[in-house]
């Protein structure tokens, strides 16, 4: 009977761990063609359709770029969702194709879809990534300041200078300082161009470490909290 009844079990955990996040795909026409596939991630108490939830846009870093879904649970949240961690947000965490970069108006397209496909809060909408990712959260508060309502880049950069056309989107970074392959000076200037704007922003710097940050970010509850106190 116990024999069965493990059995059974591993059915179940199978089943479950297959279903935590879903591949979707989204194609769409704006200058060019767009399309991503992506994973979706939906909250606890999503099935009340009475209710809107907070959304959470992952962007991964240039290892995972494919057309292999199953990379972009490698690295950060949807590593943790696998883990079989309960997140308050909807989570999209879109594939890049391969040899291609995050552009922040390909992706505001597909917020566009994410809106109109699930009940996103819109004054709580989100965005995070990792090195290549990192860039791309930058880049889409620069696309869409009126609509993001704060930023969590990990060892990524941006455009200083326009850090300003964000609109005041709060901003925590993270970034390691023996960081060799996006050196830290990256985040520090724009966390410093954002200062100069009077936009709330926070650098933590983790000392000794190379390039992956992301391992210590996203397995800090903080900043989970820190982005639902933020509202547009």
């Amino acid at each position: 009977m116990l024999k069965y009844s493990l059995l059974f079990l591993l059915i179940v955990t199978t089943f479950v761990s297959a279903q935590i996040m879903k591949p979707e795909k989204f194609s769409g026409i704006i200058d060019l063609e767009v399309g991503y596939d992506y994973l979706a991630y939906l909250p606890d108490g999503y099935d009340d359709t009475s209710k809107n939830f907070p959304l959470l846009i992952f962007l991964h870093g240039s290892g995972e770029r494919g057309y292999d879904l199953e990379k972009v649970k490698i690295h950060g949240v949807p590593k943790h969702i696998e883990k079989g961690e309960k997140f308050p947000f909807i989570v999209i965490a879109p594939q890049c194709k391969p040899k291609q970069w995050w552009k922040g108006h390909e992706l505001v397209a597909l917020l566009d879809h994410i809106e109109s496909k699930y009940r996103v809060d819109k004054s709580r909408i989100y965005v995070t990534g990792l090195s290549m990712g990192g860039f791309g959260t930058w880049s889409m508060a620069l696309e869409a300041p009126n609509r993001i309502a704060a930023i969590i880049p990990v060892c990524g950069g941006g455009l200083p200078h326009r850090i300003c056309e964000t609109g005041g989107v709060p901003v925590w970074a993270f970034h390691g300082d023996q960081d060799f392959v996006v050196p830290l000076s990256e985040s520090e200037r724009m966390i410093e161009a954002s200062k100069k704007c009077g936009i709330e922003a926070t650098l933590t710097i983790y000392k000794g470490v190379n390039h992956n940050s992301w391992d210590a970010t996203y397995a800090n509850p903080e900043i989970y909290e820190w982005l639902l106190k933020h509202k547009r």
